[in-house]
């Protein structure tokens, strides 16, 4: 089980190796069912297809629908990269005045701000004072149906 920070947040988490599945040699059709006849099986680890740098891979829950329309939901596992370079356009997690928070990085000719992706929510830009980091890249996002 992916370790992932709860409300209050206090300090991301790191990935641990491990999460695995079985991993079923064919595919799955989304419209009219087909027959599996001879699946073949083999333990996977899901999240070594995803994660590029495992000590520098982060988990955190999201609070609040800031990011929905880029599909990132409340209640939602986001994976964050640290040791990815953040570019413009990138979904990133930022320390805002000591808050981590997760928007759409805006950055060009030098200036900064971070958008939301509901817009019921205004973008952050820095102001006097303000300390603003960006922490990290999202590469993922995990939902959990309930079953």
């Amino acid at each position: 089980m992916l370790p992932v920070l709860d409300l209050p947040c206090l300090a991301p988490e790191p990935y641990v190796l491990g999460l695995s599945a079985l991993g079923i040699d064919t595919c799955v059709h989304a419209g009219f069912p087909s027959p599996a006849e001879e699946l073949q099986a083999e333990r996977i680890d899901v999240l070594r297809h995803i994660i590029l740098h495992p000590q520098a891979t982060y988990t955190l829950r999201v609070r609040g629908d800031s990011m929905r329309d880029e599909g990132i939901f409340d209640g939602d596992i986001i994976l964050v990269d640290r040791a990815i370079k953040p570019r413009h356009g990138m979904t990133v997690v930022a320390v805002v005045d000591g808050a981590y928070t997760c928007k759409k990085l805006w950055l060009q000719g030098g200036r900064l701000k971070l958008q939301a992706a509901n817009p019921a929510y205004e973008d952050i830009i820095p102001q006097d004072g303000q300390t603003i980091e960006v922490w990290g890249v999202v590469i993922a996002s995990i939902k959990q149906f309930k079953t």
